[in-house]
C-alpha cells in the first residue's frame, strides 16, 4: 500500500509542507492508496523526501482534519473511507461569453453622470461612519437602522410629499431584490400587472418569483385602467412621475382612476417605482401617487442608484401597516442587505444637506445636456421627439425610416441607440421610434452622437 504513493517534486513558491498536502489530497482521490490504506509513518516520509518532521506533521494534520486521513494510535495513519469523485465533462466551466462590443457613443438608459459626485464629501463622511459608530460592526434591524430610515422619512416627506413613519420604510439592496421581497408579501397574487411598454427589470423580477406578467397597454396618461380592470390582477406595478420608457408623466385623475381600482378589491396593490422623479425640466416634480393614498393600497419604491451613482445599491420600500405587519412575521430574523455603514454614510449625506446640493448641481447639468441633445437631434428632417421634459432618456422618432434602419445605421456609426420594441410585450410599439438615454455622456459626446446620427440617418 505504501509503496503506491508517487513522491511530489518540490518546486519554489508554496510552503513545502502545503505542496506535500496537496499533492497527497491528488493521490488519496486518485486511489492511492485505497480506502484502509497505510500511509507511510512520518519518519519514512521525512526520509524519503528529505525534509523536516514539521513540515510532514504540518501536511498530515490537515490531511486528517479535512477527513482524508485517520490516525489510529501506535498503528500510523490510514486512508479514510471516501466515496470515488468521478469527474462530470457537464461540469467543465463554459467559455467567458464574447467581449461585448465597444461604442464610441452609448445612448444607455442606465448610466448617469459621475462628474459632479462629490468625491471628497463621501470620503469625509464615509471616515466618520466608520471611525465614530463602531457599534456599527454589530448586526443591525431587518430593515435598515432607524436613524437612516427617519432622515429617508423626512427626505420623502420633503421632496415627494410621500407620507410614511421610519417604521414602515424597509432598506434593501436594490430595486431587484426588494420586488423579490414585495412579492413574497403577496403569496397569492399569481397575477402582476405590469405597463407595455414598460421596465424589463420588473418584469424579470416577476418571472423568477414564478409570477405571471399581464402586460398593461400605456396611453398618454399612463396605465390604461379599464385594461386593468379586465386583467384580473390584484397587483399593479406602475411608474407615475416619468413613466419608462414613453416619458409619460400620469396626470392626477389617472392617479386617482387607479387608486379606485385598488380600493375596489380587499387584496389590490399599487406598486409606485419613483425611480427618477428627482429630475424635471419644464416644472417642478410631481408629487409622488402615495400621497395621495389614504386606505394603505400603495406601496412606494425608490432607489439612489440615479440620483447618486448605479453602484450606490441602495433602494427602499414604503409599506402600508397591512404589508408592514405581514414583512415583521415573515423577514423578523433577517439580516439588512445593506451595510450599517454605507446606511450611516448615506444618512449624513442627507441630513447635512449634501444630497439636496448634489440633486441640484447635476439636476442642472442634465438640463444643459438634454436641451444640447435634443436641440441636436430635432435638426435632423423629420424628427420627432417626446418624453424630453423629465427623467434621463426620451424617445425619437423618425418616420421615413422603420426602426431596425434606425438602430442598424446607427450602430454602422459605433451609435448604440435601444428599439422601444424592446421594452414592448403585448402593446405593438411606436413605429420608427427609438429611445435614447444621455445621462452618461458628455457634453463634447453627446454632440458628437448628434452628429454621427444626423449622418447615419440623413
Amino acid at each position: 500500500m505504501e509503496s503506491s504513493i508517487t513522491l511530489p517534486v518540490f518546486q519554489d513558491g508554496l510552503p513545502l509542507y502545503e505542496q506535500l498536502y496537496r499533492h497527497l489530497v491528488g493521490e488519496i482521490r486518485q486511489g492511492r492508496p485505497a480506502p484502509g490504506g497505510r500511509m507511510p509513518s512520518k519518519r519514512q516520509l521525512c526520509a524519503l523526501l528529505g525534509v523536516s518532521m514539521s513540515t510532514v506533521e504540518t501536511a498530515y494534520s490537515l490531511l486528517t482534519a479535512e477527513g482524508y486521513l485517520v490516525s489510529h494510535p501506535r498503528s500510523g495513519y490510514v486512508v479514510a473511507d471516501l466515496l470515488p469523485l468521478t469527474p462530470d465533462p457537464a461540469a467543465d466551466v463554459p467559455p467567458p461569453p464574447p467581449a461585448p462590443p465597444k461604442w464610441k457613443f452609448d445612448c444607455s438608459t442606465s448610466a448617469v453622470d459621475t462628474s459632479l459626485f462629490p468625491f471628497s464629501s463621501w470620503a469625509r463622511i464615509t471616515k466618520e461612519a466608520v471611525y465614530e459608530n463602531p457599534d456599527l460592526l454589530q448586526r443591525g434591524h431587518p430593515q435598515g437602522d432607524l436613524p437612516f430610515r427617519a432622515a429617508l422619512a423626512d427626505l420623502l416627506g420633503q421632496y415627494r410629499g410621500v407620507h410614511c413613519a421610519p417604521e414602515q420604510v424597509v432598506v434593501g439592496a436594490g430595486v431587484e431584490y426588494l420586488l423579490s421581497t414585495l412579492l413574497q408579501l403577496l403569496p397569492g397574487h399569481n397575477a402582476v400587472a405590469l405597463e407595455d411598454p414598460g421596465y424589463p427589470t420588473a418584469y424579470a423580477a416577476v418571472a423568477r418569483n414564478g409570477r405571471r406578467a399581464v402586460p398593461i397597454p400605456v396611453d398618454a396618461w399612463g396605465m390604461d385602467p379599464e385594461a386593468l380592470e379586465k386583467s384580473g390582477a390584484a397587483l399593479a406595478y406602475v411608474t407615475p412621475s416619468h413613466q419608462f420608457p414613453s416619458g409619460v408623466t400620469m396626470p392626477v385623475g389617472r392617479r386617482i382612476r387607479l387608486l379606485s381600482w385598488a380600493y375596489g378589491g380587499p387584496e389590490r396593490y399599487l406598486i409606485e417605482d419613483d425611480y427618477d422623479s428627482e429630475f424635471r425640466y419644464a416644472s417642478r416634480p410631481i408629487p409622488a401617487m402615495q400621497g395621495l393614498d389614504r386606505v394603505g393600497r400603495v406601496v412606494y419604491l425608490g432607489t439612489f442608484s440615479r440620483s447618486i451613482a448605479p453602484s450606490i445599491r441602495v433602494a427602499y420600500l414604503i409599506l402600508p401597516p397591512a404589508l408592514l405587519e405581514r414583512y415583521r412575521k415573515v423577514f423578523s430574523h433577517t439580516a439588512c442587505t445593506v451595510s450599517r455603514f454605507e446606511q450611516e454614510a448615506l444618512r449624513r449625506f442627507l441630513v447635512q444637506g449634501l444630497y439636496g446640493r448634489h440633486l441640484r448641481r447635476v439636476g442642472s447639468l442634465y438640463r444643459r445636456k438634454c436641451a444640447a441633445f435634443t436641440q441636436a437631434l430635432a435638426a435632423i428632417p423629420g424628427v420627432k421627439l417626446s418624453g424630453q421634459g423629465a427623467g434621463l432618456h426620451f424617445l425619437l422618432t423618425l418616420p421615413r425610416l422603420s426602426e431596425p434602419e434606425l438602430v442598424e445605421r446607427a450602430a454602422a456609426v459605433s451609435v448604440r441607440v435601444h428599439p422601444l420594441s424592446r421594452y414592448c410585450h403585448a402593446a405593438p410599439p411606436v413605429p420608427a421610434t427609438v429611445v435614447l438615454g444621455y445621462a452618461g455622456l458628455t457634453q463634447q459626446e453627446l454632440e458628437g452622437a448628434a452628429a454621427a446620427l444626423a449622418g447615419a440617418w440623413t
